[in-house]
């Protein structure tokens, strides 16, 4: 009698705190949903769009006119090429009055208007630095324009990771629901076997642990969806809320070859174009110090002339009068520095060391990206592995649940079994969709260094369509 007494009394506590922890489990779910449940102004956002709405991202409009002003700077350099027009005016016009006295002489005054316009043209037919300026210019602006591209591509593969990101959460869920979906059923089992009176408390009580592991896990990947789809939306640049297509497949194939998707990704790289035009840049400075010690000669004309009304140094004013005169002058200059203690030699030196420093610099960007080539390859297809052997796996655990269900229904095995099984089938479940989300991104990342395109069609290494049911083309 002691012990039935007991026996509930012990169980009380535990029971409470279960109940509580099924509460608050509850309350808890219920406020995330009605938090990530607030929407405005829906956006539709699909995979194949990031490409065109990444634009609006503010660093690449930044980006954008940083180009503009490199154009402004190659247009400015050019103009060198041409004369040069100046048009001075001294006084518009000017006035002087003033008087002159000398005892032995007569006093003269001066009343009198007078504008001096000058008008000066100046080319320079050899200007040693003129050439070395304007290919500066030039390889700036292309710099620019490569940056531009650079971090436009960039953007859209960081977008693209994201959005991916964005549609693996939401797999995660799913698999989550799937997965709760199963501890329900489970606890259900394990009471109806102990209200027959051939189940254990114990049972229950493990029923209702994986029941609340579940539902909390299944609030954490509700919560780290709507953060990756926070993400999404910073880089897009997009104000209120969005929505997409949250189905995962697979984007597409990689029909290339290792040896082509690294031949490709060094011919077409924008940032080893980019050291090839800093090298070149360090070179055009360094002939423009050689210029400095060259002649620079070129044609200058000069126009000036003076107009006058009034009267200047006269004894009785005329306001009346009036002149005028103007001269031309044209010449051929020249200009040479011929010594200057051999500062320009070794500041030529020194730009050329530097340009010899862009080399290796090349040489060994060209080594990284051999090497991030080759792994974003390799791990694509370690993915299409694992895509297949994920599918075998869900099929098979698929079957164990099952069979452990049966198993546990005629008493020949335990809950706990059954509950192994499902983590094992929820794990397999969660393999195939990391492995769907990193092949993406191996495709993603390829596409990004190789500037190849990726194919919505499957071939072997012969162009020849694959059929192979085990193969990734047919999953």
């Amino acid at each position: 009698m002691l012990k039935r007494v007991i026996n509930p009394i012990l169980f009380l506590p535990l029971a409470l705190s279960i109940n509580s922890v099924n509460v608050l489990s509850s309350e808890t779910k219920n406020y995330i949903d009605n938090v990530l449940e607030e929407k405005r102004n829906i956006t539709f956002i699909d995979y194949q769009d990031i490409e065109k709405i990444v634009l609006n991202n503010q660093e690449l409009k930044s980006l954008q006119n940083l180009v503009a002003s490199a154009s402004f700077n190659l247009s400015s350099q050019i103009a060198k090429r041409y004369p040069s027009l100046d048009l001075q005016v001294n006084g518009l016009p000017k006035y002087v009055a003033g008087k002159k006295y000398n005892s032995k002489l007569p006093t003269l005054k001066t009343s009198q208007f007078s504008a001096n316009p000058s008008l000066n043209i100046k080319w320079n037919l050899i200007d040693p630095l003129r050439g070395s300026e304007i290919n500066i210019a030039k390889a700036n602006y292309k710099i620019a324009e490569n940056n531009y591209e650079i971090k436009k591509k960039d953007l859209i593969q960081e977008a693209r990771m994201r959005f991916h990101k964005y549609q693996k959460s939401y797999q995660d869920i799913q698999n989550k629901k799937f997965t709760l979906d199963l501890s329900m059923t489970s606890l259900e089992n394990a009471k109806a076997k102990l209200d027959a009176g051939i189940g254990t408390k114990f049972e229950v009580l493990e029923a209702e642990a994986q029941l609340s592991r579940d539902k909390q896990s299944l609030n954490e990947k509700k919560v780290e969806h709507e953060i990756n789809k926070i993400s999404l939306k910073e880089i897009l640049n997009i104000k209120g809320d969005i929505e997409s297509n949250n189905e995962q497949n697979l984007i597409g194939f990689w029909n290339n070859r290792l040896n082509k998707n690294i031949n490709e990704g060094l011919e077409n790289n924008l940032s080893l174009k980019n050291l090839l035009l800093q090298k070149s840049i360090k070179n055009s400075q360094a002939n423009s110090f050689l210029g400095q010690n060259k002649p620079n000669i070129y044609i200058s004309n000069s126009l000036s002339s003076t107009f006058t009304k009034g009267d200047a140094l006269s004894e009785v004013i005329d306001s009346e009068e009036s002149g005028s005169n103007y001269t031309n002058t044209i010449s051929l200059n020249f200009a040479w520095n011929i010594f200057d203690g051999g500062q320009n030699k070794k500041s030529y030196k020194s730009k050329l060391s530097d340009a010899e420093a862009e080399k290796y610099a090349y040489e060994n960007l060209k080594n990284v990206l051999t090497t991030s080539i080759s792994k974003a390859y390799l791990n694509l297809k370690l993915n299409e592995e694992k895509i297949i052997s994920s599918l075998k796996e869900i099929e098979s655990s698929k079957e164990s649940v099952r069979l452990s269900r049966l198993r546990y229904d005629v008493g020949i095995s335990t809950l706990k079994d059954v509950l192994v099984r499902q983590n094992e089938l929820s794990n397999a479940k969660s393999k195939n969709i990391n492995a769907i989300y990193n092949y993406n991104l191996n495709i993603d990342e390829l596409a990004r260094l190789t500037f190849l395109d990726i194919s919505k069609n499957c071939f072997d290494i012969n162009n020849n369509e694959i059929k192979d049911t085990d193969s990734i083309c047919n999953i």
